[in-house]
């Protein structure tokens, strides 16, 4: 698909959306028609650093039954970077993120590098970064969910099932060798 020609244009690649992508950015169609493209990107990645931290957090406690308050306390206190999530992800799910699901997030986070950075960006780099972030969700949520059985960018409810958590002493052994070593 193209680069839509404007932001109803965005709206419309967002409505055909899944449905829990479209909740989890249920603030996208109201932002993209009220404020700058700047506005709705911001809002976009906050709620992919919020996925990202989600899919680490669920998948160390559902796959490796680690104990869930100690597991939110390392992800809370580790500094994340893009290159270390990519890790982190390989690590506890035992694979890598696809290069095409990478790929889409990178040339977003480039054109909101720039924004960020206060460098000219034109409104269809605007908008192919958002389109690229749907994309992303999409992609994510369909490899996470076949390697681990939950959405990040969705209702993480029920997402661990009946698993009973291992001890704390064995859960922080078992979150240093993940790679976490910035808690107690």
């Amino acid at each position: 698909m193209g680069i839509p020609g404007t932001w109803r244009g965005v709206v419309s690649h967002y409505n055909n959306c899944s449905s829990e992508v479209k909740k989890y950015f249920e603030y996208l169609s109201t932002l993209i028609q009220n404020y700058p493209l700047d506005v709705t990107i911001s809002y976009l990645f906050s709620r992919i650093e919020l996925a990202h931290n989600m899919t680490i957090y669920c998948a160390a406690v559902k796959l490796h039954k680690v104990d869930w308050e100690l597991a939110w306390e390392a992800i809370n206190k580790q500094y994340i970077t893009r290159k270390s999530f990519e890790d982190f992800c390989n690590a506890i799910l035992g694979k890598n993120i696809k290069k095409d699901t990478i790929t889409k997030i990178r040339e977003a986070e480039e054109i909101r590098d720039r924004i960020m950075h206060g460098k000219t960006v034109t409104g269809k780099d605007k908008r192919k970064a958002i389109i690229g972030i749907l994309n992303y969700a999409e992609n994510f949520n369909s490899e996470i969910d076949t390697i681990a059985g939950f959405k990040p960018f969705g209702s993480l409810r029920g997402f661990k099932g009946r698993v009973k958590s291992l001890d704390r002493s064995t859960s922080r052994w078992i979150l240093k060798g993940m790679g976490f070593n910035a808690f107690q």
